[in-house]
Formats: structure tokens, sequence, C-alpha cells
């Protein structure tokens, strides 16, 4: 009995190290921080995906922590043409849900945070997670409101925003022919500048799925800079992966130990 504590204390510290591994050393300040958000509302009980949806007050205290610990916020665009300095940070919302105007766009006016908003353009009245997942076919998302025309025009008139493009309708790349999958990309492109009047630069994988021999090549060629995975890491050299760029997941889940710990290494733990 006498070590049951020491016993307990000794479990307990080897689950923490190994699932935050806080003993890993913080990777170059001067590599890019690229972090995939996709909602910022509270949490909805008993729902599949509360891991997408980062409460409002969660964001705020973390755009308050990159601006008070001295971060410089730029867009996709902008890093794609080398404005990158210690400590930068490309903020990225993935989809087009509505909350990142009513809830994630007033926190970023108030810290002059910039981001990228990754816009699937047939956006609405789609389940589009059954594309990767079957037995997800419950419809969560697809209730979840979408960005209208008008809000998405309200961000963009910020000066904070810009445009990304994330397919037509959020398609899974793998399961389409090749004419089907030009057209997802390139159409998702063109259909957002001239609708939006807007240069659109940037491209984003819905799913994180994506043919690495062949899409990439697709999305260069489509006259995309940059696009970006689900892959998790920080990226040393932004040039050399340009069409496959990792990002930082930001769950909901995340405590703010484990946020500043994947600012630091990219990942929570050494194995995720």
């Amino acid at each position: 009995m006498t070590y049951a504590f020491p016993a307990a204390l000794l479990l307990w510290f080897l689950w923490f190290s190994d699932r935050y591994a806080w003993w890993r050393k913080t990777l170059d300040l001067r590599y890019p921080r690229i972090l995939m958000y996709h909602m910022v509302s509270e949490h909805i009980p008993g729902a599949k995906f509360n891991g997408l949806r980062v409460s409002p007050t969660k964001f705020e205290r973390q755009i308050k922590w990159f601006s008070e610990q001295g971060w410089h916020f730029v867009t996709m665009s902008e890093l794609a043409h080398g404005v990158c300095m210690e400590k930068t940070v490309a903020i990225t919302f993935d989809d087009g849900f509505a909350d990142n105007y009513v809830n994630a766009l007033p926190i970023l006016q108030k810290y002059g945070a910039k981001a990228t908003l990754y816009l699937v353009t047939d956006r609405h009245n789609r389940d589009w997670s059954v594309l990767k997942k079957a037995h997800h076919a419950d419809g969560e998302l697809m209730r979840e409101p979408k960005l209208t025309d008008a809000q998405v025009n309200e961000m963009l008139k910020t000066g904070l925003l810009e445009l990304g493009a994330h397919t037509l309708t959020h398609a899974n790349l793998n399961l389409l022919a090749l004419p089907e999958k030009v057209s997802e990309i390139t159409q998702s492109k063109h259909g957002l500048e001239t609708h939006f009047n807007t240069r659109v630069s940037s491209f984003a994988y819905p799913f994180g799925i994506y043919n690495s021999a062949e899409d990439p090549l697709l999305v260069k060629q489509a006259g995309f800079d940059t696009a970006v995975t689900t892959h998790e890491g920080i990226n040393p050299d932004v040039n050399a992966q340009a069409f496959e760029l990792k990002r930082i997941k930001i769950s909901g889940k995340d405590g703010f130990f484990s946020f500043k710990t994947k600012i630091r290494c990219g990942k929570r733990s050494w194995r995720k």
C-alpha cells in the first residue's frame, strides 16, 4: 500500500508524456504554422463532429495568445509569396460554416488576425461526410448552417479574410474519374473568382483525401499557388511542398496545453 501512490503517479506521468510529448523540442519558430479549423461554435451533446467545433471562448483564447506572444497573422497567399518571419501563423477554415461569420469573424477583427477560408462552392443542403464514411449518413453536417454569399462578401470586405477553393461539392477526389476531378478543382477556382471578384490562389483537399501522384499536379495546372492537406505537422519550407502542405489540426476537444503543444511541435504527441 505504501507504494500505491508513487506507482499511480508514475503511470499518470507515463500516460501524460505519451499523450502530450512535452519533452519534444520546439520546432524552429521561423517555420510558419498553418492551422486548420472548421467550426467556431459550442459543442452539441452527443454529436459525432464535436472535434470540428471549437468553442468561441477557446477560439478567442487561442487568437489572443498568438497576439500577446507576438505572432504575425498571414493569409495563405501572403505565405506563398514569402511573407514569413519568425512566429508566423496562417489560420485556415475549411468548408464554409456560417459560424465562421457569426462567431469567428468578430474575434479575428478584435485582434486583427488574418485568415483563409477554404469555401465549398455548392455547400448548401449537402451531407458530404458520407463521401468519406457511409455510416455518417445522419445529416449532422448538412444541418449545420453554411455561409451565405452575402456573409462571404462581408468577410472579404474586412480585408482580413481571403478565399481558397475546396472543390465544387466537397468531393472525395479519389472516387472521381479524371474529368470529374479536373472539373471539381478547376471550376471551384473559376466559380469563386467570378462570383466574388477575387483571386483564389490556394486549394484544400476535401477530407485530406487525394492521389499524391496525380492531384497536386492537377491543382498546380489549375493555376493555384499552394494546396493544403490534413496531414499534421509544420512545414520547414513552404515552397518545397507547396501543393502538399501540412497543417496543425485544432480540435474542439483540445485543452489549452494541448493547443500550445501542437503550436510548438505540430502534433499533440509523438504519434499524432
